[in-house]
């Protein structure tokens, strides 16, 4: 049967989770943390064997490539046992460590999609601004260990914008805000084609927020245990963080109704299994606010979001500033907090008609010029728009005459996976 008659393989490998699935359909089938649990306890062991001793070596090698575990079942084993690593491959949007990226894919195609490599064409995701030669070192892992018949590389921002179509119209140009574990980008897209030179990307993304939130409740003195604080403060922001209009006022309304807006958070302990409990108050809040105002967080970074997405779009080419203000796509897991969009739009607006006014009163009223729409588009497929962008583009017809095949790889290299055209032949 021909590869091309089954469904793609869609693989979104991020900092802090990676999602996997088939292309068709409207959910990853799997979404694991990105972390890889590796026994040591097996090459120690081989070290420590005699020299002479070269079949137990061998043996303690093979033991050590088998037993690694990946996602939440990597997290639980580290915690269990002392003789499991935790590594994560993908630090800030990129991949550090190809060995365990291997490794990970290896999981990901074997043990939960339980596929044949071999059968399937693959969409793979990386972040912007990524070096060519990370796109060939996937090639080479893809086409030589997993022997795929056929490649593509996709630029997660182009697939969040394929997510975030409307149902009647279909809009390539607008700016994505992708704002995930590890990293957050703004990337402006004209047709379908990146504006590179246009590209901002900030030191403040989704780990950050936990870290801040690990860190209040650390200064409140709130009864957490060390080894479990930061896991308990990922699934506070996951589960209780929300996004306010005004920060003094969030402050006063906890105070006056502490009842109403603290929550319980209840945990166990993960050596000794005994239950554990603490408050949660003004963390709800103050968490996702780093991203407008980043001085509370750290004094490094100190310029807002809707600042930074004004500056990326002011240094887009002029005749398409005023549709990427139209259609700013959000995308990523630590954009779904409740109000994000409305927020953004609003300290957005702020800035684009304080513009607009300066202008009109430079030219003493004489030309009235038109004003800015600035809509932030907000869908509930955010934390899988990438994915989804994925498995849309990867359903077309179009997609595997566009994908490298390994036919291609065996006659040129690697170098071939540097590119990805989005329309194959045409340019």
């Amino acid at each position: 049967m021909d590869p091309t008659s089954r469904p793609a393989v869609v693989i979104d490998n991020g900092t802090g989770y990676t999602k996997m699935g088939f292309a068709g359909n409207v959910e990853p089938c799997f979404s694991q943390p990105t972390v890889v649990a590796v026994n040591e306890s097996f090459l120690n062991q081989s070290r420590t064997s005699s020299k002479s001793n070269w079949s137990s070596q061998y043996s303690a090698g093979v033991m050590a490539d088998l037993d690694f575990f990946i996602g939440d079942e990597a997290l639980m084993k580290s915690r269990s046992s002392n003789a499991y690593n935790l590594t994560y491959p993908v630090k800030h949007g990129q991949v550090y460590n190809w060995d365990a990226m291997e490794r990970y894919w290896q999981q990901c195609i074997f043990n939960y999609l339980r596929c044949d490599p071999e059968d399937h064409y693959f969409l793979l995701t990386e972040s912007p601004l990524t070096a060519p030669e990370n796109r060939e070192y996937t090639g080479e892992i893809m086409f030589e260990t997993f022997n795929v018949p056929g490649l593509y590389i996709a630029v997660n921002s182009v697939l969040a914008l394929a997510a975030g179509y409307t149902t009647s119209k279909c809009e390539m140009t607008g700016v994505v805000v992708d704002v995930g574990d590890g990293a957050t980008h703004i990337v402006p897209v004209a047709d379908g084609y990146v504006i590179g030179s246009s590209i901002k990307s900030i030191p403040i993304a989704g780990k950050d927020v936990t870290l801040f939130i690990q860190q209040l409740m650390r200064e409140r003195g709130e009864k957490i245990p060390p080894e479990d604080s930061f896991e308990a403060a990922r699934k506070v922001k996951e589960m209780y963080c929300y996004t306010c209009s005004d920060i003094v006022k969030e402050f006063n309304k906890h105070d006056k109704e502490p009842g109403k807006y603290i929550k319980h958070w209840r945990g166990i302990r993960p050596k000794t299994g005994a239950p554990y409990s603490c408050d949660i108050g003004y963390e709800r809040f103050l968490g996702p606010e780093v991203f407008f105002s980043p001085e509370i967080y750290s004094s490094d970074f100190t310029t807002p979001l809707p600042v930074v997405i004004d500056k990326c779009i002011q240094s887009a080419p002029i005749d398409t500033r005023r549709a990427l203000y139209k259609n700013i796509v959000l995308s990523g897991g630590s954009t779904m907090f409740k109000d994000f969009h409305r927020r953004l739009q609003r300290d957005l607006k702020k800035i684009v008609d304080a513009r607009v006014l300066a202008s009109d009163t430079r030219v003493g009223g004489e030309i009235k010029s038109k004003p800015v729409e600035v809509n932030v588009v907000s869908h509930p497929i955010q934390r899988f728009a990438v994915w989804f962008g994925g498995s849309v583009l990867a359903s077309t017809p179009e997609f595997f005459a566009a994908c490298h095949t390994k036919a291609e790889y065996e006659e040129y290299g690697a170098s071939i996976c540097r590119t990805n055209p989005v329309f194959k032949g045409m340019y």
